[in-house]
């Protein structure tokens, strides 16, 4: 039967899966090492600009996401049927919109649907697509100390009549460290009736957090020990992320960085 078995996919044409993940990954790794051969190149450019240097970065980056994409979605495309698929899903599904996520999803075969890494990206899928701008905010509630017991909900802080700034991070996220001067500047800029910020703690132990929050300057509210119940709430696979809340509570703009925070802030507030 085995024999037989090996002769019908052999008929068909079909690769052996080890012959076929090898290619992806080879495929992938070119992409990836062009853009760090890239991204090496303009450091070593004293002729640019740090503005003509971070335009360029961003076009390399734009492109090299681009490429990915386009051999993650064709090999999904071509084997729906079969573990590579989820390799492939799992590579890309960061830079994919939830809704093409959940159009490949719902076309790969039952086996791997049930699947966790399958599963998980389907229910993050699902999360950011039920808290897109629009929607009205999703509260959670974390134990910040065990021995205390006590319970916070992002409830005490979000729908409360100011709008909220919550920025997702963790203390081990350099780009999340990074962010926070930009959170800073829009916070003493904006604080007050109308506007506040709050950090919320992701992935991280409360005495780093506590740490990095101090070293870091964040002295505005704060939710910890939230481990994954947060970003599950939002569908969140990458950090920082940064909500910007309504007075009532509903989701004006999600995934802000940079120059995008205070653009946001001051457009919600009218200044």
């Amino acid at each position: 039967m085995a024999v037989l078995l090996l002769c019908a996919v052999a008929c068909k044409g079909v690769r052996p899966l080890s012959e076929r993940v090898a290619e992806y990954n080879s495929r992938m790794d070119a992409i990836v090492n062009a853009y760090k051969e890239g991204a090496a190149a303009l450091q070593k450019d004293d002729t640019l600009s740090a503005e003509e240097m971070a335009m360029r970065h961003e076009a390399l980056y734009d492109e090299a996401v681009e490429q990915l994409l386009a051999v993650g979605r064709e090999t999904i495309e071509a084997n729906l049927n079969d573990s590579l698929a989820v390799i492939a899903l799992q590579d890309v599904a960061g830079y994919m919109a939830p809704e093409e996520l959940l159009g490949f999803a719902d076309r790969m075969d039952s086996v791997w649907l049930s699947s966790e890494p399958i599963a998980s990206l389907v229910a993050d899928a699902r999360a950011t697509m039920a808290t897109a701008p629009g929607s009205p905010f999703v509260d959670f509630e974390v134990v910040e100390d065990p021995e205390k017991a006590d319970t916070v909900r992002l409830s005490d802080f979000v729908g409360k009549g100011k709008y909220i700034l919550a920025d997702f991070w963790a203390s081990w996220c350099g780009p999340c460290k990074r962010e926070i001067p930009n959170i800073k500047a829009v916070y003493e800029k904006f604080k007050g009736d109308d506007f506040d910020v709050l950090s919320i703690a992701v992935w991280d132990r409360p005495e780093d957090t506590a740490a990095a929050a101090k070293e870091n300057g964040v002295v505005w509210s704060q939710i910890v020990n939230t481990d994954k119940i947060a970003t599950s709430a939002y569908g969140i696979k990458g950090i920082p992320h940064l909500i910007l809340f309504a007075p009532d509570g509903t989701i004006v703009a999600r995934d802000l960085r940079g120059d995008q925070i205070e653009k946001a802030v001051a457009e919600a507030l009218g200044k």
